[in-house]
């Protein structure tokens, strides 16, 4: 009966499939999933392995290979908001992480983060190597016209050139009124490595836009409990004045912020060393076995971005804690917009001892680097610039066999311009453990660095924010391990800040500067008995007394699911449910004003639990899910509250695929 039932819905599906991508996702204990762990070893869903294909690819700065993700232990769960963060109540919207995480600067910054978790970023781009093109197609489509698309493609021009490109659409219209999102992501990358193995090049650039129209949060939470509000789009809001027609079926807000970045990177180096070649057993095929022993590399970066906010119909009321202004109706606006623009150029030294595969690498070098920040308004512009010198070091050796050991140190100095005396000091340790495959890994870090740009300098027609703020110091302290066999992660973290960079409850930047401490602690164990699978994630933080920090003190999330092969192993399906929770904590704000998540210690955020059920199923190269998203509301009127008035959706349905697609 089981069987007759999957199979009718593997008919049907394709007829309604729109997909949630999860390219990349999180990675769970899944040993399918897992790519830290199965670089060593095969997956059995490798379907393109079985025809001498083999698609592999690297990160900016890293030998170590990743497979491309072909599991479905994990496939239904949102991709962007992993594992502890949340937006808006809509996809798209500005995300909070409810794990303690400061922002990780290093030299000047605009300072706009909301939309992160969304965005491709320059030193996570993936370099392919690839035996034949390869591409990857995903869809998704959930309630109120929530999307996401993506298109991949990458092949090798030569067996040591290659390309890739990706293309990544994000949009939903929202339950609730005048929330729209739309954004667009692509990158496109390059790396090249000559003949003889002495010249390497990498090169990548990429785009991000993001748009949300605002609408102040709903006006009244005791209407999600009303049985005439049922629509949620009839739900009071904050910004009801800010709603326009525009042409079409859903009215849009006349509020909006948009945050567009765009960067450019060449990294080339070349290397001496020995070159050996080596021969099979009959001297019938030959190999270049090169090892470096030192290099000259050059890295080149181009970066802009900015923020554009716009009030096409403002409120005096609504901005009278900032500034008293009288509006003319229909005539007047409220417009910034904030610009960076960044220009580095940076050379180093290379050395490499030992063997190819227990190399050792060790590096200095010296940056210049070019900033110019723009404050664009109605009434003119305000523009700076600062020119600064840094120098870098390092160490670093890879886990590149099983059972290694792998280290590292890295550190970057300002010594001249406006971030003179900011620095980012890091230092890691660990061991490959082959008999748990997994390992385990200690490590330091510590930032100090000036705040970012639109904290000191913020300005409008109306009004002119101007700040100074003494160096943030950040430093932290951690131990993770993971045992794949056990099926175990875990590890904690202690950050110790002082000066912290805020946003306080007047909506306004702020510094804290008493030094406090945070203490982390996460476990995820997987519990297996045949085909049932129960997975598990806790995290535990400490809350610091007087602290402007906003986080729970404990969030779990627990997955209970059927997972198998059947038909004679030609289809692999996970079914199951999944719950996640917190303990009541009085969550951080948003502010549509200024697209940041703000201090509050008035409203305490107290939600039961979120759930959803889902069917996850992999044949061949198309991994597929259907599921039910935030199901408790079905059971229970009131929504699950993501921030203070901005709730998440109604019980969804959301549909998803991936196909691979190998020429």
């Amino acid at each position: 009966m089981l069987k007759m039932v999957i199979a009718i819905c593997i008919v049907l599906l394709p007829q309604t499939m729109h997909a949630q991508n999860q390219p990349g996702a999180p990675l769970s204990l899944d040993d399918e999933q897992k790519t830290d762990s199965t670089r060593f070893k095969e997956s059995n869903t490798d379907e393109w392995s079985n025809r001498n294909v083999k698609v592999r690819y690297k990160y900016y700065g890293s030998d170590i290979e990743y497979k491309p993700d072909t599991s479905i232990h994990t496939f239904h769960r949102r991709q962007y908001l992993q594992p502890w963060k949340r937006d808006l109540g809509n996809m798209g919207t500005a995300v909070q992480n409810l794990q303690f995480t400061p922002e990780d600067r290093l030299g000047p910054t605009l300072g706009y983060h909301s939309f992160s978790a969304y965005n491709l970023h320059i030193d996570s781009l993936k370099y392919y190597n690839t035996t034949a093109p390869y591409s990857e197609f995903t869809f998704n489509l959930g309630s109120k016209l929530e999307q996401n698309v993506s298109v991949m493609h990458t092949q090798n021009v030569k067996p040591n050139w290659n390309f890739a490109a990706k293309y990544n659409r994000i949009s939903s219209e929202g339950y609730y009124l005048l929330q729209r999102t739309a954004q667009d992501h692509a990158f496109l990358t390059t790396n090249y490595q000559s003949i003889n193995k002495r010249y390497k090049l990498n090169a990548g650039i990429l785009y991000n836009k993001s748009t949300q129209d605002e609408n102040g949060g709903i006006a009244d939470e005791t209407q999600l409990t009303n049985e005439n509000f049922t629509d949620r789009s009839t739900l009071d809001i904050v910004f009801s004045e800010a709603a326009a027609n525009s042409g079409s079926a859903v009215p849009r807000s006349l509020i909006t912020n948009s945050v567009r970045n765009y960067t450019g990177q060449i990294r080339q180096e070349y290397f001496w060393g020995k070159t050996d070649t080596l021969y099979n057993e009959d001297s019938s095929q030959m190999q270049l076995s090169y090892t470096p022993r030192f290099s000259i590399s050059h890295k080149l970066k181009l970066h802009n971005k900015q923020l554009t906010y716009k009030d096409k119909a403002p409120d005096s009321l609504r901005y009278s804690p900032y500034f008293q202004e009288g509006f003319g109706e229909g005539s007047d606006s409220v417009f910034t917009r904030q610009k960076h623009n960044v220009l580095d150029n940076h050379f180093a030294l290379n050395g490499f001892l030992g063997k190819r595969e227990k190399q050792m690498s060790f590096s200095a070098g010296l940056g210049i680097r070019y900033d110019q920040f723009w404050t664009q308004h109605l009434n003119g512009t305000d523009q700076s610039y600062t020119v600064g010198n840094y120098v870098t070091g390092g160490l670093q050796k890879e886990a590149l066999q099983k059972g290694a050991w792998f280290y590292g140190a890295n550190a970057v100095f300002y010594i001249t311009g406006f971030a003179s005396g900011s620095s980012q000091l890091k230092v890691n340790i660990g061991k490959e453990l082959e008999k748990l495959s997994g390992n385990i890994e200690a490590g330091a870090i510590q930032n100090i660095n000036n705040a970012p740009y639109s904290y000191t300098t913020y300005i409008n027609q109306y009004d002119t924010i101007s700040n100074s703020f003494n160096k943030e110091s950040i430093t932290q302290l951690y131990l993770k391990f993971k045992s794949d066999r056990f099926y175990l992660s875990g590890g904690l973290r202690n950050y110790l800040v002082s000066n912290y960079l805020y946003i306080n409850n007047l909506q306004l930047p702020d510094q804290y500067a008493p030094a406090f401490n945070q203490l982390q602690i996460w476990l995820q164990k997987k519990l297996q008995w045949k085909a049932i699978v129960l997975d598990n994630e806790i995290i535990y933080q400490t809350i610091a007394a007087n602290a402007p920090v906003n986080v729970p003190m404990f969030m779990g999330r627990h997955q209970l699911s059927i997972e198998s092969y059947i038909f004679k192993k030609a289809l692999k399906i996970a079914f199951g449910g999944q719950v996640t929770y917190h303990t009541p904590y009085k969550s951080a704000a948003y502010s549509a004003f200024f697209n940041r998540y703000y201090y509050q210690n008035a409203y305490e955020l107290s939600n039961e639990f979120a759930s959803a059920v889902f069917f996850n199923f992999n044949v061949k190269r198309l991994r597929a899910y259907i599921m039910c998203d935030q199901f408790q509301q079905l059971f229970i009127p009131a929504n699950f509250i993501n921030a203070p008035g901005y709730p998440a959706q109604n019980a969804m349905m959301r549909f998803g695929f991936t196909w691979v697609l190998l020429k």
